[in-house]
């Protein structure tokens, strides 16, 4: 894992001066020079910081205005609430485009390194680690930080999320053939610098995701029903009275 860039030290101080309530709920944040000054950090590095709170749901930027600190317990609530179907919709808008970009300005180190997690991805052990890593050169290819921060802050709700961790556990564990084929289609659009079937090729990946996400609720709904029913089938049963 690559050390964490400087941009993030500055995301993890304003995220402390917020929760001291240093900026209220409702304030705008200083100028961009006055926290590069304070920081003692480049003004794009702050740029960085504010895109990355911004994404994380801590501040909104206001064009004409400034930087707004967020209300932090309605933001929590938010991300409390998202699904697994509504972060792979997400992640399929994001990425798909994310890979058309890629497909137009990738190095050729950078498709090695891609390769070489599609490698790592027929491991169990490295699976998981592989595939997060596969869609962050995917991002970081494309040359667009805000598209960058985006990818890494959809990743973290994957990871970071109860309810969505296993939902995707229950859908990975079970296509591990299927993974690996998708991951190399959108390899192979890349390496050929086609940005349409890149984007056609990450599509079809969530395509299937999702899909497999909805076979998984049902079946466990169905589960659900029948236990419920076999539960109200033995409180009302007679066959005991007939003995």
């Amino acid at each position: 894992m690559k050390s964490r860039r400087r941009f993030w030290t500055v995301v993890d101080k304003l995220e402390s001066l917020i929760e001291k309530g240093e900026y209220s709920t409702g304030s705008r944040l200083p100028a961009e020079r006055e926290l590069a000054e304070a920081f003692d950090v480049s003004r794009p590095t702050i740029r960085e910081a504010i895109i990355a709170l911004e994404v994380r749901g801590r501040v909104e930027v206001k064009t004409g205005s400034g930087v707004f600190v967020t209300d932090a317990e309605e933001s929590d609530q938010i991300l409390k609430t998202i699904s697994a179907f509504e972060l792979t919709q997400a992640r399929a808008l994001v990425e798909a485009e994310a890979a058309a970009l890629a497909a137009a300005t990738v190095t050729d180190e950078e498709l090695v390194a891609l390769g070489a997690t599609i490698e790592a991805m027929k491991s169990p052990e490295t699976a998981d680690e592989a595939d997060q890593e596969f869609h962050e050169i995917i991002s970081r290819a494309t040359r667009n930080k805000a598209i960058l921060l985006s990818v890494k802050n959809l990743w973290e709700l994957r990871r970071s999320r109860p309810q969505i961790i296993a939902a995707y556990q229950d859908v990975c564990s079970q296509s591990v053939e299927q993974r690996l084929k998708e991951h190399k289609a959108i390899y192979d659009a890349i390496a050929k610098r086609d940005s349409s079937a890149a984007r056609k090729a990450m599509h079809d990946h969530f395509n299937r995701l999702i899909n497999a996400l909805f076979d998984a609720s049902e079946r466990k709904a169905l589960e659900e029903i029948k236990r419920k029913t076999d539960e109200t089938r033995g409180l009302y049963s007679i066959s005991h009275l007939a003995q």
